[in-house]
């Protein structure tokens, strides 16, 4: 149980400082770009989207490696232990959206927990950093 308490709060740091990183360098590009206005946003939009997917696969590979040992438990279902099937669970686990086709057995269970807080935690951050962009770039027009 430590030691799956030690991975999941190596990830969880691992994506946390990876979204700030991701956030900074967004902040840093949106002030250099000389382009319209409304282009700056759609090029922060899909700057979050791309940080936010590079941190579900970073999860999905935890879910992969800790579902292919023998210590952490397992995800049954709808799954058949693919590194995709890893991605579309935490997608679906990120997000919150849980569709419950597939279910986490064992300590496993305690990532899937702290990857929803995460999820909508750096999903809120990422909304108010859109919005702050939206005030300093949206002209009305």
């Amino acid at each position: 149980m430590l030691s799956a308490t030690v991975i999941n709060a190596f990830i969880v740091v691992i994506v946390v400082f990876m979204h700030r990183e991701a956030l900074v360098r967004l902040s840093a590009l949106l002030k250099i770009m000389h382009t319209h206005h409304h282009l700056r946003l759609v090029t922060a939009v899909l700057g979050v989207l791309l940080a936010h997917t590079v941190q579900v696969w970073v999860f999905a590979a935890a879910y992969f490696f800790m579902h292919h040992a023998d210590t952490w438990g397992t995800l049954a279902g709808n799954f058949n232990g693919s590194f995709l099937d890893c991605v579309y669970f935490s997608f679906s686990t990120f997000t919150t959206v849980g569709y419950g086709d597939i279910e986490p057995l064992g300590a496993l269970r305690f990532l899937t927990g702290i990857e929803g807080l995460t999820g909508l935690v750096l999903i809120t951050w990422s909304a108010s950093f859109l919005f702050m962009k939206m005030q300093r770039y949206w002209t009305g027009s």
